[in-house]
């Protein structure tokens, strides 16, 4: 008997008679705005507990022999698609020119809808097959060469005239697709190379400087200041999206206004790896950007361009996701309900006694 005596002492919670207590309606509103205000925290830790989130880490990048992915995808609403080459040049020597693998282009009307599509490259191929066709005749009859000449001659005419069309029209263009480049350092740009190459091909197979098509640039730009390489840069990436990735050029919108010049956006590649919470591995890259702009001169002999040189860092990242403990939601949960509690009941007696002094009678009303 005595041990349970001494064992209700203990009792860190005595309960009063039933007659005893006495319910107020401030009692019953202070109740009210605790359980809300319990709920509502409540709902906070569970979802805070539920989520997860990211742990960085820092090490030395292992990888060898991979390939870059870099993702373009870029509006150019004042050159038509005709002009428009993608090279590709790295630091091991590798020098691509107007890359059509995975590469498509789109061409825009002045107001920007889409009216056709095709790769970056058909103009080059078109005009390959059939520099391939007539090599292979007898190139020493003075007849055919000058067949060759003028046939040469009026496909650049025929070129020329299509894209002063295009561009009186106010065509554009979109190139979008994905390069696959040597994990070294290096650069692509995007500029008027495309017919360029065009031309070459033609010079190159009837061997002749004689012919007008060294100058199908002025003829159609009136020189380089008039090449407008006004972009938008949909979106420009060096691997797949994680989330809370941010590529700082997503969006990035650069206008000319009667001038012309080369941009050069130089690029920080970092390799990244993303670990899911189900331990999925998703590597990728992020990067940092700094961009210069060179305004064109009278002196210049190059042509207008977008340069994209990138760099990789020597150091991968490695992002984590992460949930909390059980225990430390718990945890969390009982000092936020404990004390939402302990306050509304201090509220309470507060309020009790202020009603209290409020509606007590005073003395000399008691005397009267």
């Amino acid at each position: 008997m005595g041990m349970k005596q001494a064992i209700k002492k203990l009792d860190a919670f005595p309960r009063a008679e039933e007659h005893l207590l006495q319910k107020t309606q401030s009692g019953a509103l202070v109740s009210i705005i605790g359980l809300v205000i319990m709920a509502t925290l409540f709902y906070h830790e569970l979802a805070y507990y539920l989520t997860t989130y990211t742990v960085h880490q820092m090490s030395v990048d292992l990888t060898r022999g991979e390939t870059l992915p870099i993702h373009i995808n870029i509006t150019f609403p004042s050159l038509p698609c005709d002009v428009l080459s993608v090279d590709a040049i790295d630091m091991s020597g590798k020098h691509e020119v107007d890359l059509d693998t995975n590469i498509w282009k789109l061409r825009l009307n002045s107001y920007g809808h889409i009216t056709g599509t095709e790769y970056l490259s058909d103009l080059v191929e078109k005009e390959h097959e059939a520099h391939n066709h007539d090599h292979n005749k007898d190139h020493h009859e003075d007849s055919q060469a000058k067949q060759h000449t003028q046939g040469f001659d009026d496909a650049a005419e025929t070129m020329v005239k299509k894209v002063k069309q295009a561009l009186a029209n106010g065509e554009g263009c979109r190139v979008y697709g994905v390069l696959d480049v040597q994990r070294v350092a290096g650069n692509f740009h995007i500029s008027v190379h495309g017919l360029n190459i065009f031309v070459a091909q033609m010079l190159l197979c009837i061997r002749s400087i004689s012919i007008r098509n060294p100058t199908v640039f002025f003829q159609i730009f009136d020189g380089a200041k008039h090449v407008n390489v006004s972009h938008i840069i949909h979106d420009l990436s060096f691997g797949p999206k994680y989330p809370g990735i941010h590529n700082p050029l997503d969006g990035t919108t650069r206008s000319l206004h009667e001038t012309s010049g080369t941009f050069k956006y130089y690029i920080k590649i970092v390799p990244t790896e993303y670990r899911y919470i189900s331990k999925e591995v998703l590597p990728t890259n992020q990067f940092s950007v700094t961009e210069y702009f060179s305004p064109m001169t009278d002196f210049d002999r190059t042509w207008p361009a977008v340069y994209f040189l990138y760099d990789l860092s020597p150091i991968t990242v490695t992002i984590k996701e992460e949930r909390r403990s059980f225990l430390h939601f718990i945890t969390r949960l009982c000092a936020v309900l404990g004390g939402t509690f302990a306050l509304t009941g201090m509220l309470d007696r507060w309020m009790c006694r202020l009603l209290e002094a409020l509606t007590k009678p005073s003395p000399r009303s008691v005397l009267r």
